[in-house]
């Protein structure tokens, strides 16, 4: 099955895509701005360190140069899931209290631990944080919080399995390659001030 890769719009967001393979999500790619420092730069940085799509290996996310992606707009009457979860994620930057605990993830390849903290990251509720090794404790790996705070700089599913909630215990933390001012701005728009 091949890669397909949809581009949205979130308004004073900037533009960001998701890939999907059939009913899976592969890769989601937070909008960057069209103007300022961040305009028109990708986080290929973080995408080296990201969780393995296939077969245990680090790899960047699907590209036109990478895989044999198919380039789809929002509305394609063949893909109702992926409508789905760009109006929600259209929904998310305006604002609204969104849930994307229904969106199915390829996690092959993964480790226990691995899938043990997606799914508690899971289910972290909008507009609340934990710390780190509040996050490792939840997930059943209470002396693991370093290991925790490596995977959420692995995250290649943001917002989805939301890793801007886990927080530092002496501040925000880190947010990759977009940084702490995207993470406390979405922070912000989930009404959480630390």
């Amino acid at each position: 099955m091949s890669v397909t890769s949809f581009s949205y719009t979130a308004e004073g967001w900037g533009e960001g895509e998701v890939w999907y393979e059939g009913n899976r999500l592969v890769w989601h790619e937070l909008p960057r701005p069209t103007e300022g420092p961040l305009r028109g730069t990708r986080a290929r940085g973080r995408a080296r360190l990201t969780p393995t799509h296939k077969g245990g290996v680090n790899r960047p996310p699907p590209s036109r140069s990478t895989v044999p992606a198919k380039r789809a707009r929002v509305g394609n009457r063949t893909a109702p899931k992926v409508d789905r979860l760009v109006h929600r994620l259209q929904a998310y930057f305006a604002g609204e209290s969104v849930s994307f605990a229904d969106v199915e993830l390829d996690t092959d390849g993964w480790t226990s631990f691995q899938l043990d903290v997606v799914r508690t990251l899971r289910r972290i509720p909008y507009g609340e944080v934990v710390s780190y090794a509040d996050l490792a404790r939840l997930a059943g790996h209470p002396r693991a919080q370093r290991a925790v705070g490596t995977f959420c700089a692995r995250n290649r599913f943001p917002l989805v399995v939301p890793c801007h909630r886990v927080v530092s215990s002496d501040g925000l933390g880190s947010y990759g390659s977009l940084g702490v001012e995207y993470k406390k701005r979405l922070l912000a728009l989930e009404r959480v001030t630390l």
